[in-house]
């Protein structure tokens, strides 16, 4: 699915969180007012790229014609996103993809296209990431320092680090001493995305 704008995001979020809690979709008029536009026809024009964009689908001759695909389809408030594989926090291991899917809660999903990855290892510690968490990965190829990223190196290793850049080299830093950082050239690493929220379930002993 193609990425979304600001304004197209809060429209799905909230077509989103309306059919998890009554069970069928907003009426344009009510997701203007609920995400303050001004008009049902702005609505429409927004609802028609998120239609295009394979967000949304639309159901002719219903009186709320609109419905989630299958991959959004929301379970008790939560949106269903891919569970793609793990990520290593700490070293890097085999970028392995799964064919599974986690439900998420709406308000954790990233702007654009977001997956998940369950973090193995324990070299984020001191950002709160632990083994066996689940991390919400927004896909993007342009991270700012200071971001906790995803990172492929050399098209085989996937690393849960926060991102720096330092001259012509990309530095790749845990958040536990004991850890050292991964320092590789710009052309060895491609940033699979930034981590926009963290998920964790608790075990009873």
């Amino acid at each position: 699915m193609r990425t979304l704008t600001k304004k197209q995001k809060q429209v799905l979020d909230f077509i989103v969180a309306f059919i998890g809690d009554h069970g069928f979709a907003p009426s344009y008029d009510e997701i203007a007012s609920g995400v303050g536009l001004s008009s049902a026809s702005t609505v429409h024009a927004h609802v028609e790229n998120l239609v295009r964009k394979g967000h949304l689908i639309k159901k002719w001759g219903a009186n709320r014609s609109l419905d989630l695909p299958q991959d959004r389809r929301t379970l008790g408030g939560s949106m269903d996103l891919p569970l793609v594989g793990r990520v290593a926090a700490g070293r890097p291991i085999e970028a392995v993809e799964q064919l599974e899917s986690i439900a998420v809660p709406p308000g954790l999903v990233g702007k654009g296209e977001t997956f998940v990855l369950q973090v193995t290892g324990d070299s984020m510690i001191d950002s709160h990431v632990v083994d066996g968490d689940y991390v919400l990965v927004e896909k993007t190829s342009a991270p700012r320092d200071g971001d906790t990223v995803v990172a492929l190196i050399r098209g085989g290793e996937a690393t849960l680090k926060r991102y720096r850049r330092v001259r012509d080299k990309i530095w790749l830093e845990p958040a536990n001493p004991a850890y050292e950082p991964i320092i590789v050239d710009e052309a060895d690493v491609t940033i699979q995305g930034i981590v926009v929220g963290i998920l964790r379930k608790y075990r009873r002993h």
